[in-house]
């Protein structure tokens, strides 16, 4: 060994304390390596060296040293397996320098980048899950076969109660909570452990309240059958549900959030069966929900994570069994809602991917590769158009190409059709997603959440997940059109600067009076597109388009702006469904007085006040008035200050477009 202290070398010599002029001067650091005992006996057997004269000799003059008395081509280097160049003990490199693990060049670097001169041109992809989830009759299986299992967890309805006992449970949260009471295949298993469950529902009672809180569940109780340790656990489905109402779709995928965080939380569990009430078998929808969330909840962004800092969900497991109390769904039924859930799941991953894409990765090039892979990926369901600078001037899209223009990457007109295999089209649609892949503000440069602007692509991750899903779920009768104008708003000699005055094409004139509402300027283009050109019979977009959104309705609903009364009846349909919260907005037309400019057709900003509105407004411009459309501004639920991106939208514009076709 070798001692390393500051940047001398010594050998065997380790740092003392000692007195000088009264003061006593603290101990030298000191740094130990090793060194291969090839190396280090050739150095010593050389006529010019001592073992003392390797003594303050600098590490870079040693380094020099040690390659001319011992290079790696030597005889007695080679003789050592220790020595040879290839081995990771090597300390020095033939070409006298360190290792080459310090040397990026020529270490695989841990994810796709752009280098000095070159752009990335591609984005990596989280890859899917690979545990397996299946559904099982439970009343044609035994009790064992339910237990057989690393980790079992049982579903359960809290007691329906009266209107009065929910109001005197409300002033008395500290009440006695009744004993649960098993029914089905739940009570047989609960006989099975001597009681055990309710047991430990009772000891949990005033925390889980027999699982009244959907996504509640109980410590995990662990018993010794046949000398291997199995784990149970409760877990709370809400309210029984009343009248055989539907169960809500927010219910279950909080349950199965909390699968799939219990089955993480649990070390080395390969294997989980899943105990649930017949109220959620009778319907395929309830499953797919569950498999959507199950499937989302198992999502960890490892991209760029290396060694210690990489977080696997649930990395021991294998398979789920949902084992279904008697219902009215079949079990083809079942399996391919499953499938489907996993589908649109695929669909909410891809959209995280894009919104969490640092923007040295994610630019309009690797957006365009990525909605190139959707399509080679969709079986040939849908195909993929890519618009460039020249194919943009001729359709006269300078609205789009002026917040083009201070990119690095050339513009990028992402088109997206997707077509069902056979069978009548009802219903052409187009859906418009918002694609700056980093917002700067441009020359109105902003001055807070800034290191945020990676996520203004919210909308068109939520246009390419959906896409994906579309292409996997392939439903029938609509034919889909995804289309993302992608850029950057940066600044540059080639920037736009406010003043500029651009024309879409559709004609119209527009004042730019600030350079950070660019957004509404590249969907004016695309929306211009969709109507004119492709004649989408009803369009939708979606955008984190203003903070005034944001500020309206926080951070968990989106707003929806439309003159189209069945329009917004069927987002909000939808919006129910898949959970995805939404809120019709008022499009007051006088507000368009805010929007007037003094040399222009329009300008781009309204007032100080109203700003959601305006910008809703502002798009209106270049969608024919007759054409079902809605405008939807997803600021604020795109984010999560702890987790990062949420999937928003993915399953909503999914949801919708397979609707159209029926």
């Amino acid at each position: 060994y070798l001692h390393l202290a500051k940047s001398n070398i010594y050998h065997n010599q380790p740092a003392t304390c000692h007195k000088k002029r009264g003061r006593r001067k603290r101990p030298k650091t000191t740094m130990r390596f090793a060194i291969p005992q090839a190396l280090l006996l050739t150095i010593l057997r050389s006529p010019n060296t001592s073992a003392f004269s390797l003594r303050k000799v600098s590490a870079s003059a040693f380094v020099a040293r040690a390659t001319a008395a011992a290079p790696f081509t030597s005889s007695s280097a080679s003789s050592s397996p220790a020595f040879s160049p290839s081995s990771s003990n090597s300390v020095f490199s033939s070409s006298s320098r360190p290792s080459s693990s310090l040397n990026m060049a020529e270490k695989e670097r841990p994810f796709t980048t752009w280098t000095f001169d070159k752009h990335c041109e591609t984005m990596d992809w989280t890859p899917e899950p690979t545990a397996s989830l299946s559904a099982v009759d439970a009343s044609a299986s035994a009790v064992a076969e339910l237990q057989d299992a690393d980790l079992v967890v049982v579903g359960v309805f809290a007691p329906v109660k009266d209107d009065d006992e929910e109001d005197e449970d409300a002033k008395a949260e500290e009440k006695e909570v009744d004993p649960i009471e098993f029914v089905g295949k739940a009570k047989e298993l609960d006989e099975a452990l001597g009681g055990a469950l309710t047991d430990l529902a009772a000891e949990n009672g005033k925390e889980f309240r027999n699982g009244g809180e959907a996504g509640s569940a109980t410590p995990v109780m662990r018993v010794i059958e046949g000398g291997k340790a199995k784990r149970y656990l409760l877990l709370g489905l809400g309210p029984q549900p009343k009248d055989d109402k539907p169960i809500e779709s927010t219910t279950l995928m909080k349950a199965a959030a909390a699968i799939a965080t219990a089955c993480h939380d649990q070390k080395k569990v390969a294997s989980c069966n899943i105990l649930l009430p017949t109220a959620i078998a009778s319907t395929p929808s309830n499953v797919q929900d569950i498999s959507t969330a199950f499937y989302s909840n198992l999502y960890s962004d490892n991209r760029y994570r290396t060694g210690k800092k990489v977080v696997k969900m649930a990395e021991s497991l294998d398979a789920v069994k949902l084992f279904m109390e008697s219902g009215t769904a079949s079990s083809d039924d079942l399996a391919a809602s499953i499938t489907t859930g996993k589908q649109i799941a695929k669909g909410v991953s891809l959209t995280k991917d894009i919104v969490n894409a640092p923007h040295n990765v994610l630019n309009s090039m690797s957006l365009a590769d990525t909605a190139k892979r959707i399509a080679e990926q969709s079986g040939g369901s849908i195909t993929c158009t890519i618009l460039d600078k020249k194919d943009c001037e001729e359709r006269g899209m300078g609205a789009y190409l002026g917040v083009a223009r201070g990119s690095e990457t050339e513009p990028q007109f992402i088109h997206l059709t997707y077509k069902p295999s056979e069978g009548d089209i009802k219903k052409k649609v187009g859906v418009i997603g918002k694609g700056l892949l980093f917002d700067t503000g441009g020359y109105n440069i902003k001055t807070s959440m800034m290191e945020l602007m990676k996520f203004d692509c919210g909308g068109a991750a939520a246009v390419l997940g959906a896409a994906r899903a579309v292409g996997d779920m392939q439903p029938e009768g609509v034919e889909a059109h995804f289309i993302v104008a992608a850029c950057e708003n940066m600044i540059s000699g080639r920037a736009v600067v406010p003043s500029d005055v651009l024309t879409a094409s559709n004609g119209k004139t527009i004042e730019v009076l600030n350079t950070d509402a660019e957004g509404r300027l590249t969907l004016a283009d695309a929306l211009v597109y969709a109507d004119k050109e492709l004649g989408c019979e009803s369009i939708i977009e979606l955008s984190t388009l203003t903070g005034a959104c944001m500020i309206s309705l926080g951070k968990k609903i989106c707003g929806v702006w439309t003159d189209d009364d069945d329009l917004a009846k069927s987002l909000e349909d939808v919006s129910k469904v898949t959970g995805d919260k939404s809120w019709r907005m008022p499009l007051a037309k006088e507000y368009n007085e805010l929007l007037k400019s003094k040399i222009a057709d329009i300008s781009n900003l309204g007032g100080p006040y109203g700003g959601a509105i305006t910008a809703a407004l502002f798009l209106q411009n270049f969608v024919s008035k007759k054409k079902p459309f809605a405008h939807l501004d997803i600021a604020g639920p795109v984010w999560d200050d702890k987790t990062g991106a949420t999937g928003f939208g993915s399953k909503l514009v999914s949801e919708w477009v397979r609707r159209q076709g029926q």
